[in-house]
């Protein structure tokens, strides 16, 4: 089933790409890469999917060079990657020299393919002896960040497009230490408060370094999402505010207005780090871009007997992904049209994730997905869609180019173009691979 769209269909310069991250794809115990706080949380029983870690993943660490060939082949414009904080420093401080020159080597891999290196700092790896002083409830790590920082772009900086920052802040902060469903597994208000507070502060103080440093194209990721009311009642709008407030509003007002929304101020007052205002500034600095990555619509209701945020998600009636997420691609053209007048104007915006989890077999040699190949291409057009509506979208990176570790879901979850027997490490292209490869190459 081929796509139906081709590149004469997006601007000259958009950019198509694939894109993957560190501990899911590397192999931790590889090239004297340090422990991070995903190796404990999965080495801890009942925390992943059949206790599976990140230990050797795909073996990315090896396996480097036909991986990137498939980058190649597929006719893609760019590869957006993650650098491990935990391979650079095991230590959260110490520069690995081995983790430099794997990174080093993957950049001039990109480069040597005709592809353009798209650098995310950081996706999600803490170090754990990072971890040991509190991690990102503690206000020392975005000072440790910036330092990562400089140690990865004074290596590799003058080759990479493009750099983001942080994949994710909601997950990094609130999914993480607020609902402990991903490492470091919290249940705390005032933990997720201060990571919610520092991970932005990360990226300010990470932005500040780069620039001094005159590195070029800076960006963050934000995972959002297109949030509906399950019905038009005054509790369910209100409700559905308050997930905004969560989930969007939090990164956004503070990004592009200097400030967090008041909904979400008034009942984390008292768990905000003191000073924080101080701060606002450092992590308001202009962008050259914006990422966001989107997967499904979020309906909405509200739980008026339970504590505050006092809202629940409501299943929606369309088909779902593996993951149990509705596939809504009218979400994306509608979510890239709001930020784009409420917030970013002429700014680029990248989709920098995008894709679903489905339960493909090898038969015969062949991976067949016919769902997500019309996933994507459904997602595509809302895409072009968006640019039609005049939003300046520059860019589309599907997730991911290889099934993975799917952190909390283990290997059970495939998002991946290419289909990996972990067993043996094959990599076998899927349709959705050969659709992209006929539509862009």
């Amino acid at each position: 089933m081929p796509f139906s769209f081709t590149r004469a269909d997006f601007p000259a310069d958009f950019l198509f790409g694939a894109a993957t991250a560190a501990y899911q794809i590397e192999g931790s115990s590889f090239g004297n890469c340090g422990s991070s706080h995903w190796d404990t949380w999965a080495a801890t029983p009942g925390n992943v999917v059949n206790a599976d870690d990140g230990s050797i993943a795909c073996d990315h660490y090896h396996r480097m060079e036909g991986d990137l060939d498939l980058m190649r082949d597929g006719g893609f414009d760019a590869y957006r990657f993650s650098t491990s904080w935990a391979r650079v420093m095991p230590d959260g401080r110490t520069v690995n020299p081995e983790g430099l020159d794997f990174y080093d080597r993957l950049v001039e891999g990109i480069v040597a393919r005709g592809l353009k290196p798209c650098l995310t700092l950081y996706h999600w790896d803490l170090p754990s002896p990072l971890a040991d002083i509190g991690g990102w409830a503690n206000r020392e790590i975005p000072e440790r960040f910036a330092d990562f920082t400089r140690a990865v772009i004074d290596r590799i900086g003058d080759r990479v497009e493009a750099v983001a920052t942080i994949n994710e802040p909601w997950c990094v902060a609130w999914l993480s230490h607020f609902l402990g469903l991903q490492a470091p597994g919290l249940r705390d208000i005032r933990a997720a408060t201060r990571a919610m507070h520092h991970v932005l502060l990360a990226h300010g103080l990470s932005m500040e370094a780069m620039r001094e440093m005159g590195q070029k194209n800076l960006g963050i990721v934000l995972n959002l999402t297109y949030p509906q009311a399950a019905s038009g009642s005054e509790q369910d709008l209100q409700a559905t505010r308050t997930f905004d407030a969560i989930h969007n509003r939090w990164f956004l007002d503070v990004l592009f207005r200097g400030h967090y929304p008041d909904d979400m101020i008034t009942p984390l007052a008292a768990h905000m780090p003191d000073g924080y205002e101080e701060d606002l500034k450092k992590i308001a600095a202009p962008m050259d871009w914006l990422g966001i990555n989107y997967y499904t619509r979020s309906i909405v209701a509200a739980a008026p007997d339970t504590p505050w945020p006092g809202f629940a998600n409501v299943d929606g009636p369309l088909p779902k992904t593996d993951m149990g997420w509705e596939i809504y691609p009218e979400g994306l053209s509608s979510l890239l049209e709001r930020v784009g007048r409420d917030y970013t104007g002429d700014l680029p915006i990248i989709v920098t994730e995008n894709g679903m989890a489905g339960d493909e077999q090898i038969k015969d040699g062949v991976c067949n997905d016919p769902v997500r190949v019309q996933y994507l291409n459904n997602h595509v057009q809302a895409v072009r869609k968006a640019i039609d509506a005049g939003v300046p979208v520059k860019g589309y990176f599907a997730w991911s180019l290889l099934d993975n570790f799917e952190w909390s879901f283990g290997y059970e979850k495939r998002f991946g173009l290419v289909h990996v027997d972990y067993a043996t490490q094959t990599r076998t292209p899927k349709a959705s691979f050969e659709a992209f490869r006929s539509a862009i190459k």
